[in-house]
C-alpha cells in the first residue's frame, strides 16, 4: 500500500514537472521568437483602458503566462514606460488571457489521444533548432514546449484517475458548506503560489475533476480555480520587491483585483455557478472540463467588466494607500529595473537598458557642456563650482556603470537569450564602459583646465586659449553626433564619417602640441605650456573614447 502511494506521488510529481517545464519552454520560446514585438506592443499602449485590456488579453494568450505578462508590466511601470492606469488595464486583460490554457486542456486533453501527437510535435521543434538559415530556430522551443505540455497532461491523466475511496475527503469538504469552499480557495491559492502557475493548477483541477467526475464535487473544483487566481499574483509581488513606488502600486492593484473579485464571487457563489451551468448545458459532472474552463473565463471577464469603469478611481485609491516612503535621493543612481526573471523575455530588459544607457549618455553630455562652457567663459559659475559639479556627474556615471553592467551580465545568462540577444547585450556593455571612460576623461579635462586657468599671468583671451576652446567644441560636437545614434546604431557611411572626424581630432592635437612646444622655445612659461599640452592630450583621449563608442555602434 505504501509503495503504491509513493509511486502515485512520484508519478504525479514527474507529470507536474513535465507540464510546468513544457509551459515554461512554450512561454520562453514565444518570447524568444517574438519578444521584442511584444515589448513594443506593451510600450506603445495608449491611455485608452479598452485598448490596454485587449493588449493584456492578446499578449497573455500568446505567451501562455499571465505571470510573464505581469512581470513585463511591473518592469515597464518601474522603468516609467507605462503609467499606473495603463498597467491596470493590461493586468485586467492578462487575467482574461490566462484562461486560454484552461480551454486548451478542456478541448484537447480529453477528446483524443494527446500522447500520439506530443512526441511528433516535440520532434518537429527539435529539428527546427538546426534550421538557423531560415531563422525559425528561435521558435523551436514553442513546438517542444507544446509537446512537453501535451505529454505532461497525458501523464497527469494516468496519475489522477483515482478510485472513489481516495476521493472521499473531497466529499467531506463539500459537506462543510461555505467553510469547505473557503478552505478550497485557500488551498488553490497556496498551490498556485508554490508552482507559480495558475494555468498549471487549473489544468490539474480540470484533469482531476473530469477523470473523477462522479466523486469530485463541482463546488470544490470551482473554489480551487477561484483560489488559483489569488495565488497567481505571487509573481507581481515578487517582481515589485525593490522596485519604485508605482511598480509596487501595480502589484497591489493586481493582488487587490484578484482577491476582491474572488470575494465577490464567493458572496454570489451559487448564482455564479448557476450562470456557468446556464452557459454550458447539462450537468457539471457530464462535462466537467468545459464547466471549469467556462467558470475560469466568466470569472475573469465579469471581474474585468465590473472594475474597468473605475480604473482612474482605483489608481487614485492605491496611490493613497501605498504612499511614498521618502524623497528619492537623486545624488545617487538607482537602477530602475527589476532583477531578471528567468522565464521572461530578454527583450523586456534590453528595452529598459537602452533607455538607461541613453540617460547615461545624457549625463556625459552635460559634463561636456559644462567643460565647453567653462572654456568659452559662457558660464557664470566659478571654475571651482564647475569642477565640483563635473566631478559629481562623473561619480554618478560611475554608479550607473556599476549597476547597469552586472544587470546586463545577468541578462546574458537568461535561458530566453538567443545569439542575437547576447551580441546586443555585449555591445551595450561596451557602450556603457565607453561612456564611463569618457566621463573619466571629461573629469580629467576639467581638473586640468582648472589648474591651467588658475595659473598666474594667463591670458584666457589669447589666441592659444581660443584654439583649446575650438578643439573642445570639436570633440563636443563629435559626441553629440554619436550620442544621437546610440539606440539605432551607425550605418557604414556614418561610421566612416565618424572615423574622419576622429582623424581630424588627432591632426588638431598634433598641431596644437607643436605650437605649444614652439612657445616654450620662444620663452613662454614652461609649466603653463605643459598644462596646455596636458589639456590637449586629454581632450584627444576623450575623442578616442567617443570613436570607440562609435565603432561598437
Amino acid at each position: 500500500m505504501l509503495l503504491s502511494i509513493i509511486s502515485i506521488v512520484l508519478n504525479f510529481a514527474g507529470a507536474l514537472g513535465l507540464l510546468l517545464f513544457g509551459m515554461d519552454m512554450l512561454s520562453a520560446g514565444i518570447q524568444k521568437g517574438a519578444g521584442k514585438s511584444l515589448q513594443k506592443l506593451l510600450g506603445m499602449i495608449s491611455s485608452n483602458r479598452f485598448t490596454a485590456v485587449l493588449t493584456g488579453v492578446l499578449v497573455t494568450a500568446i505567451i501562455q503566462s499571465s505571470g510573464a505578462t505581469t512581470v513585463m508590466v511591473v518592469s515597464f511601470v518601474n522603468a516609467e514606460i507605462l503609467s499606473l492606469t495603463q498597467a491596470i488595464g493590461i493586468i485586467f486583460g492578462a487575467n482574461i488571457g490566462t484562461t486560454v490554457t484552461a480551454w486548451i486542456v478542456s478541448l484537447f486533453g480529453f477528446n483524443f489521444s494527446i500522447s500520439s501527437v506530443a512526441i511528433p510535435i516535440f520532434g518537429i521543434g527539435f529539428a527546427m533548432k538546426f534550421l538557423k538559415k531560415w531563422k525559425v530556430h528561435n521558435y523551436a522551443d514553442v513546438f517542444m514546449g507544446f509537446g512537453l505540455l501535451f505529454w505532461g497532461l497525458d501523464l497527469l491523466k494516468g496519475t489522477l484517475s483515482l478510485d472513489a475511496g481516495s476521493m472521499i475527503f473531497l466529499q467531506k469538504f463539500a459537506g462543510l458548506g461555505i467553510w469547505g469552499i473557503i478552505v478550497s480557495v485557500i488551498i488553490g491559492a497556496v498551490l498556485t503560489a508554490l508552482v507559480h502557475s495558475s494555468s498549471a493548477i487549473t489544468a490539474i483541477v480540470i484533469t482531476l475533476a473530469t477523470l473523477n467526475a462522479d466523486c469530485f464535487p463541482w463546488e470544490i473544483a470551482a473554489a480551487l480555480v477561484l483560489g488559483s487566481n489569488i495565488g497567481s499574483t505571487v509573481d507581481a509581488v515578487l517582481s515589485a520587491m525593490g522596485a519604485n513606488i508605482n511598480a509596487k502600486r501595480t502589484a497591489v492593484v493586481h493582488v487587490g483585483f484578484n482577491v476582491l473579485g474572488t470575494v465577490i464571487a464567493l458572496i454570489l457563489f451559487r448564482p455564479f455557478l448557476s450562470l456557468v451551468d446556464f452557459i454550458i448545458p447539462g450537468l457539471p459532472k457530464d462535462n466537467m472540463s468545459a464547466h471549469i474552463a467556462m467558470l475560469h473565463t466568466v470569472f475573469n471577464v465579469c471581474a474585468t467588466l465590473l472594475f474597468l469603469p473605475f480604473v482612474n478611481q482605483i489608481a487614485g485609491l492605491v496611490t493613497k494607500i501605498v504612499k511614498e516612503s521618502g524623497k528619492y535621493d537623486d545624488k545617487h543612481y538607482r537602477l530602475p529595473a527589476i532583477t531578471p526573471v528567468m522565464h521572461s523575455s530578454v527583450d523586456l530588459y534590453t528595452v529598459q537598458m537602452e533607455r538607461e544607457i541613453g540617460r547615461m549618455a545624457g549625463h556625459v553630455m552635460i559634463m561636456l557642456d559644462e567643460v565647453a562652457a567653462c572654456l568659452s567663459n559662457h558660464n557664470k559659475k566659478s571654475v571651482e563650482e564647475i569642477k565640483a559639479f563635473v566631478s559629481s556627474q562623473e561619480n554618478y556615471v560611475d554608479e550607473m556603470n556599476e549597476a547597469i553592467t552586472p544587470f546586463l551580465v545577468k541578462c546574458t545568462r537568461m535561458s530566453s537569450a538567443n545569439h542575437d540577444n547576447r551580441v546586443q547585450l555585449s555591445k551595450m556593455m561596451q557602450i556603457t564602459d565607453g561612456l564611463e571612460s569618457l566621463s573619466d576623461e571629461c573629469c580629467a579635462v576639467m581638473h586640468t583646465v582648472a589648474k591651467y586657468i588658475g595659473s598666474k599671468g594667463l591670458d584666457i583671451k589669447s589666441e592659444s586659449f581660443a584654439k583649446i576652446v575650438s578643439y573642445m567644441n570639436q570633440v563636443h560636437d563629435f559626441f553629440e553626433y554619436v550620442s544621437q545614434h546610440i539606440v539605432l546604431g551607425l550605418t557604414e557611411g556614418e561610421l566612416e564619417f565618424s572615423s574622419s572626424i576622429e582623424e581630424e581630432i588627432d591632426r588638431t592635437q598634433k598641431v596644437l602640441k607643436k605650437m605649444s612646444r614652439k612657445r616654450i622655445e620662444s620663452g613662454e612659461n614652461v609649466k603653463t605650456e605643459l598644462q596646455y599640452i596636458d589639456i590637449v592630450r586629454r581632450i584627444e583621449k576623450a575623442g578616442d573614447c567617443i570613436y570607440g563608442i562609435a565603432k561598437v555602434l
